[in-house]
């Protein structure tokens, strides 16, 4: 019996044994669009405690060449530009647009870029495209990100690429 055969088995047995992640459902993707449209939402209402809330409380913020902080400490920095936004001395959007996405009815591993735009009553528009990874569970029927990993910045062609949001 062939290498391949044999990692053809051993998936199926593992598959069988419920320790591969079943198929994705339409409500669990369902589920996950609506989770990034309620990001979305929060960050064009400036709804700072409603964004907060799509965050486990462990969570943590990664950004390449930057580390590692809690989520605590990133929204603390955040905060005010949401302030700014609900108080109408600015105005923000986010769109996410996905690539992969791996998952099962508890956990998801969500993969795309983000296009976040902001910009205050006095000063200049900016816009931000950045690739990112996200992965999420599933705790009292709610959707939390544990870990936002920020990798870098994304180009027009790339976002483009990506298609629709979901």
């Amino acid at each position: 019996m062939s290498v391949f055969h044999r990692l053809q088995m051993t998936a199926a047995l593992l598959g069988l044994l419920g320790v591969l992640p079943a198929p994705v459902s339409a409500q669990v993707t369902g589920e996950l669009d609506a989770y990034w449209s309620e990001a979305s939402r929060t960050v064009v209402e400036g709804d700072f405690d409603g964004y907060a809330q799509l965050y486990h409380p462990d969570a943590v913020l990664v950004m390449q060449g930057q580390g590692t902080v809690p989520i605590a400490q990133a929204l603390d920095g955040w905060k005010q530009l949401f302030v700014d936004t609900r108080d109408g001395k600015a105005a923000a959007d986010v769109e996410f647009r996905l690539t992969s996405r791996l998952n099962d009815a508890t956990t998801a591993h969500e993969t795309g870029i983000f296009r976040y735009a902001f910009e205050p009553e006095e000063g200049d528009a900016s816009v931000a495209l950045v690739h990112f990874e996200a992965l999420l569970v599933k705790r009292d029927g709610r959707w939390l990100m544990v870990m936002e990993y920020q990798k870098g910045p994304a180009g027009e062609e790339e976002w483009e690429a990506t298609g629709r949001s979901p």
